[in-house]
């Protein structure tokens, strides 16, 4: 039976609640095997190399190569109590606005990259490669920090910053998107199914029962990832007093490297498992005249058009609340890392302190989930409001020194607060992308999604980084953006109906199926 003939089957079961019941005859069954060297592999693609450190070097680094814009140009370093200037772009800029400003750029190329390839894990039995090239890249990214440890060399850390950024970002998002067929493909999950078929259970009871086995999935990944992660941020403390970071600034420079080089190996080891034990389900086959330069292209636009006919897919919530979340730790970032003196070992003991959060605070939200049988739509609302709380702490601090990201105390319950109550976004919101796109096309949509948030985070560090130009340089000033923004995109998200949008679902792949875009790949 081609893919296209299991779809419409499908589709006669039931006009309102489509599921993937063909996964009752698919030869691959996800091992236990397989399903951890998934979760591994999260432990080294935890972002220490290019979202944590990487970022706090090339602002480390900026900071040194700074002045005190108060005297004439490089005759004053900048301090703990002035501001802080570098030329960037034809301009002199504020060290965080320039942090922002190359973030945005990063996120640009983000979205260039992912439209360009963001289909090509649809076609074919290749798409793992994907994920191996993008990890491959990041980590010889991570080893080449080695050769930037000194202020004079924060060019080409701008060029490593923005390498760093897309390398994780884009193995993140082909990574991520293998997670709904590991939960199709899983022996309990194809049980489901059988029983479905046999009339034992309905569709809803089967679509449910396979969403909570996603978001069991997720949410295991994520908290296998903390509890990893603690273990190599410890490796690194020991790591950092063997360097003696905290004797020099020198040290304290050298040790930032050191520390990403560490983050790419650990990466490579943790990778290996999933690039041998992950099967090599088939895509689809190309359509008639499209290639592989222009297949993507080519797709998110049909993406982007059948999305009209998709309003559940929540793309308009999912584009503005990335935005508001990435900018925000971004911003929050560019802060913390100012207030605690750009130091290695307490960057690291704080993201410790931020890790153990994070792996409590994802298990607490599936125990509740999965106690109360709570929907994931409900889960993320719950989710948002706090991200939203995090935006107005951040508010607070504008006309204030005593509150908002400006003491040390105030970043140590930051880290405590974002793990417990924020991170569980990157759980919820990628379940929730499962949810509501159609099946066969998943890591289009996948793609699709990565795409859009790729580019509104390419926005709002543009933004702020203009606000915080305009504003004399108050660098709390781009939260009162951040805020209204995250406000304005809660009422998109409550105005999401996941029962509908899997009726739409249904709907797109008939009309897909009969155009034969979901033929087999030979």
């Amino acid at each position: 039976m081609s893919e296209k003939e299991k779809v419409a089957a499908d589709v006669e079961l039931t006009s309102s609640d489509r599921t993937d019941l063909d996964s009752v005859a698919r030869p691959w069954t996800t091992t236990r095997r397989e399903l951890w060297a998934f979760y591994v592999y999260y432990i080294g693609n935890n972002g220490l190399s290019g979202f944590n450190f990487g970022p706090s070097q090339f602002q480390n680094l900026l900071f040194l190569a700074g002045y005190d814009p108060a005297h004439p140009p490089f005759t004053a370093p900048c301090g703990a109590d002035t501001q802080c200037v570098l030329p960037y772009l034809g301009s002199v800029r504020d060290v965080n606005s320039i942090v922002l400003l190359t973030n945005g750029i990063s996120f640009a190329l983000q979205a260039v990259v992912l439209l360009l390839i963001g289909a090509w894990a649809d076609y074919g039995r290749w798409r793992p490669n994907i994920t191996i090239f993008f990890t491959i890249l990041a980590v010889a990214v991570s080893f080449a920090w080695l050769g930037v440890d000194d202020p004079s060399r924060w060019q080409a850390g701008v060029a490593l910053y923005i390498l760093g950024l897309i390398t994780y970002q884009c193995a993140l998002t082909f990574w991520t998107a293998a997670f709904p067929g590991l939960a199709r493909d899983l022996p309990n999950v194809r049980q489901s199914a059988a029983e479905t078929v046999s009339g034992e259970k309905t569709l809803s009871e089967h679509a449910d029962y396979e969403s909570m086995e996603r978001n069991r999935i997720s949410n295991i990944s994520f908290a296998v990832c903390s509890a990893g992660e603690i273990i190599i941020l410890a490796i690194m403390v020991g790591i950092l007093k063997g360097l003696k970071s905290d004797a020099s600034t020198e040290n304290n420079t050298k040790a930032f490297s050191a520390l990403i080089a560490f983050s790419g190996g650990v990466w490579l080891i943790c990778a290996l498992p999933w690039f041998f034990l992950e099967k090599r389900r088939p895509g689809l086959a190309l359509p008639p005249g499209a290639s592989m330069l222009t297949i993507g292209f080519k797709q998110t636009f049909v993406a982007l058009r059948e999305c009209m006919r998709l309003k559940q897919t929540f793309l308009i919530f999912y584009f503005l609340m990335g935005d508001v979340l990435n900018t925000t730790v971004t911003v929050i970032g560019t802060l913390q890392n100012s207030v605690v003196s750009y130091s290695t070992l307490q960057l690291t003991l704080l993201l410790i302190v931020g890790i153990v959060a994070q792996g409590a605070g994802i298990y607490l939200f599936w125990l509740v989930q999965k106690r109360f049988q709570i929907s994931t739509k409900t889960m993320l609302c719950f989710n948002v409001f706090w991200i939203l709380i995090l935006t107005v702490w951040g508010l607070i601090g504008i006309h204030t020194d005593k509150f908002g990201f400006k003491h040390v105390w105030e970043i140590w319950l930051y880290q405590a607060y974002y793990g417990l109550m924020v991170c569980p976004w990157y759980a919820y919101s990628q379940t929730m992308i499962s949810e509501v796109s159609p099946l066969p096309q998943m890591f289009l949509f996948f793609a699709l999604f990565s795409v859009v948030g790729k580019t509104s985070a390419f926005i709002g560090p543009l933004v702020s980084s203009a606000i915080i130009t305009a504003s004399g340089n108050n660098d709390n000033y781009p939260f009162v953006f951040l805020f209204t923004l995250g406000a304005l995109s809660t009422v998109f998200l409550y105005l999401v109906d996941v029962q509908k949008s899997r009726t739409e679902c249904e709907a797109f792949v008939l009309a897909e199926a009969k155009r034969e875009a979901f033929a087999d790949s030979p």
